[in-house]
């Protein structure tokens, strides 16, 4: 790689540890102690994405979940879950009391995407950042300056291909040396980084690095990225810090296709499958 960085060795990621810092739900609680996400994205042609994240933001515990659609053909309800509330992409970005934005999923390229990132960017809302928002901050570095010096949380979720388009490099070198590119996503960006794949890798703010043993063959499936991005939603929402949020969501992600796999369903997995697997499982695990 371009710049060598020392190679660290990554902890894995145990259940008992990440499970640990999920908030306990008092008996009195309601809607608004759980945050609020609203998810950006949905250019023409790619609205599923963002209704995953967002489905997936609302079962794994967000309080309430917005999703800010770009197409100018988009629904204006989801009727598999019309508990999402529906809006054009920048009024989304413009609601009070988001806590947390997921953008990126679906966004594509265009010149009405990179307004949408840049705003977001400035927003002091917790950001986690998937798909075409990487793409975008690959393909603008003032943006990427921007992400580096918010205050707010901020998570990245990029899979081999995005972190080679962040780091200038090929995708073949940075499978070739995994750790020392998540490692320099992290500095490059601030904020806590997944690269994802096989043995996802979890650079977390305070510099420590986590390896991922949970999932399956089943996860290569469309959608996977997106239920991950709005798991890690909701857990921010909720409370948790970014590494926190981050690295419950990226075992129990792996995890619940691991349930799945038990069901004989690796073959045809679907991203949303996966999501109802989580929610039934962060349940059983928050019982423990």
């Amino acid at each position: 790689m371009s710049k060598r960085i020392p190679t660290l060795t990554a902890k894995p990621i145990i259940k008992s540890q990440v499970i640990a810092p999920f908030p306990k739900r008092q008996r009195d609680s309601h809607k608004g102690d759980f945050g609020t996400v609203a998810v950006i994205g949905g250019a023409s042609g790619m609205v599923g994405a963002p209704l995953m994240a967002g489905r997936a933001a609302l079962k794994l515990g967000a309080g309430c979940v917005h999703v800010g659609l770009l197409a100018d053909n988009a629904p204006a309800v989801d009727l598999m879950q019309p508990e999402l509330m529906l809006h054009k992409a920048a009024d989304a970005l413009r609601l009070p009391g988001v806590t947390v934005l997921a953008v990126g999923c679906g966004l594509g390229r265009s010149l009405a995407a990179q307004k949408l990132l840049h705003d977001a960017v400035h927003s002091p809302a917790a950001l986690v950042l998937d798909a075409d928002a990487l793409n975008l901050l690959a393909q603008r570095p003032d943006l990427g300056t921007l992400v580096r010096a918010r205050k707010a949380a901020t998570v990245l979720t990029p899979h081999p291909g995005e972190a080679a388009r962040l780091l200038h490099l090929k995708t073949e070198e940075v499978q070739a040396d995994r750790v020392a590119a998540v490692r320099q996503l992290a500095q490059k960006f601030g904020g806590s980084v997944v690269l994802k794949g096989a043995d996802s890798l979890c650079a977390t703010s305070d510099g420590k690095l986590y390896v991922n043993k949970t999932g399956n063959p089943g996860m290569s499936a469309a959608g996977m990225g997106d239920v991950l991005t709005g798991m890690v939603s909701a857990f921010l929402a909720q409370g948790m810090s970014a590494d926190d949020a981050l690295l419950l969501a990226v075992h129990l992600h792996g995890a619940a296709s691991d349930e799945l796999a038990k069901q004989q369903a690796t073959i045809g997995m679907s991203a949303t499958e996966v999501t109802e697997w989580a929610r039934w499982l962060l349940n059983q695990w928050v019982e423990k």
